[in-house]
């Protein structure tokens, strides 16, 4: 379909907008020695523009909220510096060796010997790619559980829909399985645990596209989250490692916490103990959670915590 003038320059607009925030700026790590390129983030991040949208947003709900801080534009470096390594690990995942990541990350925890059917959950939180990387490094072959992305969101923005296949296929390169969509695939989801195979899925997602939905709490506030992997994991009685994989903003290096569970009897005691460490762990770095942007739809209410958190 023709677009106007007026449509076409905000379609140009769009486009080059994409083409620095997911491609130019985050590619300078796979040709920069890391620590040179960490040094020029830091001040990249101090740009206003730069993911301006999606952090004044991610802002406004965190601060509804009461986890706004106390420094807002700390806040707001934090955040864009965050998103911006979180984009970077995408090349550098394609061009660093193993021996980059045992430079760069610090490991708490061991990840089981892989020998029979396991379920590794994470949480949109901080740079997570290496997570997935050591877990690779360690003879894991997990399939990641992806989201769908035909979606509304990457209609008439070609750079964002290139960009989100070629992470989804360094995931499936990096682990070396392929991903599962879940909401076109469940059966092959519930195949996969029967067969004792080893499945990696993001747990903090909103439910209002999901067909069963869990109450939660998270940070004090009501929430909801999609039953079906948790489920399927007391089901199944699969065994959990919960893992994070963050960023300290001061040097580039990266962490990674591991904490091993089991599935249990009961669904709901299950999304308590599993988001329990999402609390956690959005108070060790609040604005490193990347939904805060889509928090009315995570969230049931946005009524705050007693306190303003840092």
């Amino acid at each position: 379909m023709d677009l106007s003038p007026r449509a076409a320059l905000v379609r140009l607009r769009t486009e080059a907008l994409d083409l620095l925030e997911l491609v130019l700026l985050p590619g300078l790590a796979a040709v920069l020695p890391w620590r040179w390129c960490f040094r020029l983030f830091q001040r990249m991040a101090r740009w206003r523009w730069l993911y301006r949208s999606d952090c004044e947003l991610a802002l406004a709900q965190a601060r509804l909220r009461g986890w706004g801080g106390q420094d807002q534009a700390h806040w707001l470096w934090t955040r864009r510096l965050v998103t911006l390594v979180d984009h970077a690990d995408h090349y550098l995942g394609l061009w660093r060796s193993d021996a980059w990541m045992s430079r760069h990350l610090k490991v708490q925890g061991t990840w089981p010997v892989p020998q029979r059917g396991l379920l590794l959950l994470t949480f949109h939180w901080g740079a997570g790619y290496w997570g997935l990387r050591h877990a690779a490094a360690q003879g894991l072959r997990p399939h990641a559980l992806v989201a769908t992305l035909g979606s509304q969101a990457y209609q008439g923005r070609t750079i964002l829909s290139w960009y989100a296949h070629s992470r989804n296929a360094n995931v499936a390169r990096t682990l070396g399985a392929p991903t599962i969509d879940i909401a076109q695939h469940l059966k092959q989801v519930i195949r996969a645990l029967r067969d004792n195979q080893c499945l990696l899925g993001v747990v903090d997602v909103p439910a209002d596209q999901a067909k069963a939905s869990l109450p939660i709490t998270v940070l004090g506030m009501r929430a909801c989250v999609p039953r079906g992997l948790l489920r399927l994991a007391v089901d199944q009685n699969v065994p959990i490692v919960l893992y994070v994989t963050g960023l300290n903003t001061a040097n580039g290096s990266r962490f990674l916490t591991l904490r091993h569970m089991d599935a249990g009897t009961s669904v709901e005691d299950l999304a308590r103990r599993v988001f329990a460490e999402l609390d956690k762990t959005i108070a060790l770095d609040a604005p490193a959670w990347h939904f805060w942007a889509i928090a009315e739809r995570f969230f049931q209410s946005p009524e705050p915590v007693s306190s303003d958190q840092p």
